[in-house]
């Protein structure tokens, strides 16, 4: 019977945990927290193994749907999903809240989901129901910033689910078939869906609400945020459009743009987010060459980028909980307080700068060693730009503000034991992955015949990496490198919020003045009808009173209303 109701639960990998995400608020703390891990680990262990293949198959108004289906690429994306969702849980047990863990869970839950839906009807549902959870912990920052962040982050969310229904629509027709699989992003329902995949990818243009939202969550939230929405963007791409020569030179400039966004950022968790972009710029970049080293390159460092984006995240969290802001014109001389956060920290930045021996270099050099053998040396040289650049963004410059700058202002104490062993598991990970790739290359869909320990390339990338460690560290000397300002940083996002505003305000006054009219005419007739009777006219003045200002009311609130949808939106 156990094995039945096993079964059952967890035929649809990811639906366990949006299920079991129901019963979270009703636990007490501690058993919320067992609960919740217990639920992961099992999830895990039902999809460990699954070969790729139809495992579940259903009908919608007489649709074929494929409703669990593994391809070559599921299972590394399925096992860091759930490694993510169970470093959340860890992370953010420190917190008392019901909202977060809720979401978290199910949200974590529908990102599982959505990697074995084998038809992009059951992708849409998983799709959405991604973006009304995490909308949730972007709303839960509870501050102003974040309820207006959360507005604009699920307009592009249900936007990207809009278009990519249509796509699906299209295809159907077009074929017959609704099958996720390879794609031609040069018919209309395969550029809608690419579209549509491009938003949660974050591409240029359509990117800023990842720099927007994920930075107005609570630490845990932000965390959360990091792992799952721009991944499975990812994984969709690499299984729809590998080899679309276009994705390389939009992944090439998504690495190197938002290098300079980042470096100019007082805020150091929107830092991040930038950063983040900028590794999705490398995973697209290698679904655009599409060789099967370089697949296997976006598969594993979107593996790596998980973990150690998620720990620089989750650093940044733990000063942010200390301290109260992540700002690092406010911080400075942490290390004699948070010396292990430090710590975490510094191997999150070599992580994501590729020093040899963690995680980033294991899994970047794919990427880098198949733009070399198809001679993309302007690519190889854009993917070096954009190391050098991630070293000091979000590495050598965060940690020096943070940590290092002297500032007798600021005390904190060290972050809670539960942090720092979410912290301290991702780090461990970073190091594992780093010193032996072979065991994240032996869950790739393809065999890896690159050697990174080939002695040219460690030592070019140390000498590389070392001489942009000492600019550094010289232009600090020199006083070249102050304590940032907190500026406003303009990106795409602003001019097309602003140009958006006044198109909706030019759209609204017509119809707004037909409101209005609308509302006078109704008022004067119901004034002819109040005046029928010789007892409705003694008491006109007064009804005519009350209609006058209950029409007034009406027109005031409905106009504020329509403001503050629009303040929200933009």
């Amino acid at each position: 019977m156990l094995d039945t109701l096993f079964a059952t639960l967890f035929a649809i990998p990811g639906l366990a945990l949006i299920l079991g995400a129901i019963l979270v608020p009703l636990l007490p703390h501690a058993l919320r927290q067992a609960y919740m891990l217990v639920l992961i680990g099992l999830s895990a262990f039902s999809i460990w193994g699954m070969a790729p293949g139809i495992y579940l198959t259903g009908s919608l108004a007489g649709l074929d749907l494929t409703l669990v289906r593994a391809h070559g690429l599921t299972a590394p994306f399925a096992l860091v999903f759930h490694i993510a969702a169970a470093l959340n849980v860890i992370y953010g047990m420190h917190d008392k809240t019901r909202i977060t863990p809720t979401a978290g869970l199910a949200y974590a839950g529908a990102a599982i989901a959505a990697l074995f839906a084998g038809d992009f009807i059951t992708l849409f549902i998983y799709w959405e129901a991604t973006a009304f959870t995490s909308v949730v912990l972007v709303l839960n920052g509870k501050s102003p910033r974040a309820l207006a962040a959360a507005m604009r982050y699920l307009l592009m969310q249900v936007g990207s689910g809009v278009i990519l229904l249509s796509g699906a629509v299209l295809l159907w027709r077009a074929t017959g078939d609704l099958a996720v699989g390879p794609m031609d992003a040069s018919t209309p329902a395969g550029l809608l869906i690419l579209v549509a995949l491009g938003i949660k990818a974050a591409f240029p243009l359509v990117s800023d609400w990842l720099q927007d939202a994920y930075p107005e969550a609570s630490p845990v939230g932000t965390v959360m945020l990091s792992a799952f929405t721009t991944k499975l963007a990812i994984y969709m791409l690499a299984v729809c459009f590998a080899g679309t020569t276009p994705l390389i030179y939009i992944g090439v400039i998504m690495a190197v743009v938002t290098t300079f966004f980042a470096l100019i950022e007082n805020d150091m968790r929107r830092a991040l987010a930038y950063s983040l972009n900028g590794q999705l710029g490398i995973m697209v970049t290698a679904i655009g060459i599409g060789s099967s080293l370089a697949l296997s390159g976006a598969v594993a460092h979107a593996f790596a980028s998980t973990i150690y984006q998620g720990l620089l995240f989750m650093a940044m969290g733990a000063v942010l909980y200390r301290t109260g802001t992540a700002k690092a014109s406010a911080l400075g001389g942490l290390r004699k307080y948070m010396p292990m956060t430090a710590l975490f920290m510094a191997v999150g930045a070599a992580s994501i700068a590729s020093v040899p021996f963690f995680s980033g270099f294991a899994t970047k050099s794919l990427t880098l060693g198949a733009a070399g053998k198809y001679g993309l040396e302007l690519v190889w040289l854009a993917l070096l730009f954009a190391s050098v650049g991630a070293l000091i963004h979000s590495g050598l410059r965060p940690f020096y503000h943070i940590f290092l700058a002297e500032n007798n202002d600021i005390k904190a104490e060290e972050a809670p034991r539960n942090m720092l062993a979410a912290m301290a598991i991702a780090a461990g990970l970073c190091i594992f992955i780093g010193i032996n790739p072979q065991a994240l290359y032996a869950l790739l869909p393809y065999e890896v015949g690159y050697d990174v320990w080939e002695p040219g390339h460690v030592l070019g990338e140390t000498q590389l990496l070392a001489f942009a460690a000492l600019g550094f560290v010289l232009l600090l000397h020199r006083g070249l490198i102050k304590r940032p300002d907190d500026r406003l940083v303009l990106n795409a996002d602003w001019f097309l919020r602003a140009a958006a505003k006044h198109v909706i305000f030019d759209l609204a006054k017509p119809l707004v003045q037909l409101w209005l009219l609308a509302l006078g005419k109704t008022r004067d007739t119901i004034m002819r009808l109040l005046q029928i009777s010789e007892e409705a006219s003694r008491q006109s003045g007064l009804v005519s009173g009350i209609a006058s200002t209950g029409a007034a009311a009406g027109v005031f609130l409905a106009v504020f209303a329509l403001m503050l949808l629009i303040r929200q939106i933009m």
